[in-house]
């Protein structure tokens, strides 16, 4: 199998060097020993992955990596609760145990949370290692393996200890979805329409009139859809690697979603399924604005129930539990809780004026 070219690139602004990374999408690249060969060249590997990828894809990676190269391997439990300090330790320890280098790559193979542990990991051994993302899930594909947010969880919300980290590559593998559950799958759904919300409308009218198909994983939707999402996650996170302005427009949803984590506890909801129901919050504040039309919305909750994904907040969080929740998350600045909210379809701001009215009128 011969290397295939990126079907997108993540350029970063650099006044130094060359700061750009392929994201490469196709089948079977798990398997493609030439692509792994040249984005690693003779180094060795620290491969992280969890309980369950692990017998899924372990033997298949390890095979094309090569029994001539150093290879240690790091399995971690599968599960949002997982993604702690402990976790952490653990790919730390192994790597210093195997004495690796700073020249050492390490792989995340697996999904947002093996990815995001990984990188936190990586940016952080021996004060900073390459790494790559080998996302076997739709959300990590479209989402999280992009764009170099690493980082854990702490029992005051989700993702507060991290670092940005760029990898040297991304590889999708879209075969892996075949033996991917019907919730996470739909779990991944939920930021791929929030992708068309914010960036782009003719991808969101794409979406509701293929919302079947893709629901079907039809493999010509599956393949578009993808890429069409890392453009558009390349292209914002090119102009604002740090979250410093319209990169947080991402995060549509996630303010209100990290908060329904944090208050269920870690794992309870996926991660997508509370990205879920605060786009609907979300987007329910944007319409009694006036920025959008509620013909969005309607079409919004129908793609989404068509997923079986929830389009409201657990019944026991009221207002007083959100703001709290929300209070903690890193998005909030001098003490302001920011929000993001559509200005019309394919076009999203960041707010600091969002009342507690406004957010009961969401549940």
């Amino acid at each position: 199998m011969n290397v295939s070219e990126p079907s997108v690139t993540v350029s970063l602004a650099s006044e130094k060097a060359d700061r750009s990374y392929p994201i490469y999408i196709d089948k079977d690249l798990l398997s493609n020993a030439q692509l792994l060969g040249s984005l690693l060249g003779e180094r060795s590997v620290c491969l992280v992955t969890n309980d369950t990828l692990s017998e899924l894809y372990l033997d298949r990676v390890r095979a094309v990596l090569g029994a001539d190269r150093k290879v240690s391997v790091v399995i971690l439990p599968d599960g949002e609760q997982y993604k702690t300090l402990t976790a952490y330790d653990q790919v730390l320890t192994a790597a210093l145990e195997e004495k690796h280098e700073r020249s050492t790559v390490f792989i995340a193979l697996g999904g947002g949370v093996v990815g995001d542990i990984t990188g936190f990991a990586a940016a952080t051994f021996l004060r900073g290692a390459d790494f790559i993302q080998m996302p076997t899930t739709l959300l990590a594909q479209v989402d999280s393996s992009v764009g170099g947010k690493t980082g854990i969880n702490h029992a005051m919300g989700k993702n507060l200890i991290g670092a940005f980290h760029q990898p040297i590559a991304v590889v999708c593998d879209t075969a892996t979805l075949e033996t991917l559950g019907d919730r996470e799958f739909s779990a991944g759904v939920a930021e791929v329409i929030k992708y068309g919300l914010i960036a782009d409308k003719d991808f969101f009218r794409f979406l509701i009139d293929n919302a079947v198909r893709l629901k079907n994983r039809d493999p010509e939707v599956l393949a578009y859809t993808i890429a069409r999402c890392c453009e558009i996650k390349a292209d914002v996170v090119s102009r604002d690697e740090r979250e410093g302005g319209i990169r947080a427009i991402l995060n549509l949803g996630h303010t209100f979603g990290h908060a329904i984590e944090k208050e269920q506890g870690f794992g309870q909801w996926l991660h997508g399924e509370a990205v879920a129901a605060g786009m609907v919050m979300a987007t329910k504040i944007s319409v009694a604005r006036g920025s959008i039309s509620s013909d969005v919305l309607d079409d919004l909750l129908l793609f989404l129930q068509c997923f079986d994904l929830p389009c409201e907040p657990p019944t026991s969080m009221t207002v007083e539990v959100f703001l709290s929740a929300m209070q903690g998350d890193k998005k909030v600045q001098s003490g302001r809780i920011r929000y993001i909210l559509l200005s019309s379809l394919g076009d999203a701001a960041v707010v600091g004026d969002v009342s507690e009215s406004e957010i009961a009128a969401c549940l």
